[in-house]
């Protein structure tokens, strides 16, 4: 790709390229359009060819004629585009995608494995599953394995949230916070039943309100992101946030089409 290292130099080619189909009504914004650039563009590369030899024109006006020197370029650059192109497609031929899992069991190159998700995280084990992938080294049980040839859908429900809104210290912080409700909510799981997995805090109060209820916290950092992130990969977050920082977690979630409901965790 040596002859496309100059900058411009794919411009001049497909210009030359162009002219080449020996079109007699071929205008400059004609090939302002079909290259994507201007015509200011189009007009200062014509120029720089006709002063390199490779086309001719009248006043750097259509019609455009390419020279036998602009031949002989065209065909080198296009030699030398096409054995980048099959050196590249080459590449890719012999391109294994590679994804990790942590093997639930000892596993063997070339074993076929079944994939399924927990907690969030991909296993891989010799039991049938509705997503497959291939062994590519001998991996020991937890510890990770490279697969390739993946097949199938890995069976994942989305997750929900629960988010509670806590009290503002304006607003009285911890001595305003229905600690039962809290707990109660906590207890209870999501509104479809499943068991909270994780908990989020965004906010001094909340931490603080997470550690009276002895509640482990699991997502503190960039947690409305960290939260939808969890809930694509199925699990069920508990979010305590202050204020208005209930406005973000709603942002990232309905972005994520994640299923959420609010409550108002004051007294």
């Amino acid at each position: 790709m040596k002859a496309f290292k100059k900058r411009g130099a794919l411009t001049h080619f497909q210009i030359l390229s162009e002219i080449s189909k020996q079109d007699p009504h071929l205008k400059q914004k004609d090939l302002a359009q079909t290259l994507g650039i201007t015509i200011q563009a189009v007009s200062e590369n014509i120029k720089t060819l006709t002063d390199l030899g490779y086309i001719t024109s009248k006043d750097g006006r259509s019609p455009y004629k390419i020279t036998q020197k602009g031949i002989d370029k065209v065909k080198r650059d296009a030699i030398s585009l096409r054995k980048y192109s099959d050196s590249v497609l080459e590449t890719m031929n012999h391109y294994k995608t590679i994804w990790p899992a942590i093997a639930k069991e000892d596993l063997k190159k070339d074993d076929t494995v079944g994939l399924f998700m927990d907690d969030g995280v991909l296993y891989a084990h010799k039991a049938e599953e509705n997503a497959t992938g291939i062994v590519l080294k001998d991996a020991k049980a937890g510890f990770d394995v490279a697969l390739t040839n993946l097949t199938g859908l890995i069976d994942m429900t989305i997750g929900e949230s629960i988010v509670i809104n806590i009290p503002t210290i304006k607003e009285g912080g911890t001595d305003s916070c229905d600690l039962d409700l809290i707990k109660d909510v906590y207890t209870k799981g999501t509104n479809s039943g499943k068991k909270i997995d994780k908990v989020a805090v965004a906010g001094t109060i909340s931490r603080v309100v997470a550690n009276m209820l002895d509640f482990k916290i699991n997502i503190e950092y960039a947690a409305p992101q960290a939260t939808a992130n969890a809930a694509r990969k199925g699990l069920n977050v508990l979010v305590l946030c202050v204020g208005d920082m209930t406005k973000s977690f709603v942002r990232e979630l309905e972005a994520e089409k994640i299923k959420y409901n609010i409550i108002d965790g004051r007294k």
